[in-house]
């Protein structure tokens, strides 16, 4: 039976650019999300939806479907003086305030004399991705969940507690 828009779903992955592990959660917390809501890349959400409750499978997720492909016009040069005491380094990632207000995130991409050369692509744009994904658990959302978009497991208690148990020093119960 697939996975319904709306349900909460708990997966362990791990995901390599080749052969390089570029992002896992494999004997840590499960990433908990609501299906349907583009709280994932597209290709893994898809890439799982027929998956059953234990189920292990290697998805390959395309750059369409992750990051994006790679576009060579989102780079600036932008002054050296600019990035005073910060120890630049070809392939660092810095952030940055958008004009916005949000948090940008980008990659040195050249050090020149006088300006450092910043790339706005995602690091993974461009890339193929194999995630090896094992399906821990799917339920329906509370009426709560299915309102905020977020499940009970990734929201925070008013105390700054998480609300499934708590951490070391949380001092919840």
């Amino acid at each position: 039976m697939a996975i319904e828009t709306n349900q909460i779903v708990s997966i362990e992955y791990e995901v390599r650019d080749g052969d390089k592990v570029v992002d896992s959660n494999v004997g840590g917390a499960p990433l908990v999300f609501m299906f349907g809501k583009g709280q994932i890349i597209p290709g893994l959400e898809k890439g799982i939806e027929n998956m059953a409750i234990g189920e292990k499978a290697d998805v390959l997720v395309k750059p369409a479907d992750a990051y994006g492909e790679y576009n060579e016009e989102a780079t600036q040069e932008v002054p050296k003086d600019q990035f005073a005491g910060i120890d630049l380094e070809v392939g660092m990632t810095l952030y940055g305030q958008g004009e916005d207000g949000s948090t940008v995130q980008v990659t040195v991409k050249e050090i020149k004399e006088d300006a450092v050369v910043i790339d706005f692509n995602h690091p993974l744009a461009g890339k193929d991705l194999m995630f090896t994904v094992t399906l821990n658990n799917v339920r329906e959302a509370t009426p709560e969940e299915v309102m905020t978009g977020i499940p009970a497991e990734n929201q925070q208690a008013d105390d700054g507690c998480c609300g499934t148990g708590g951490g070391s020093g949380c001092g919840c119960h």
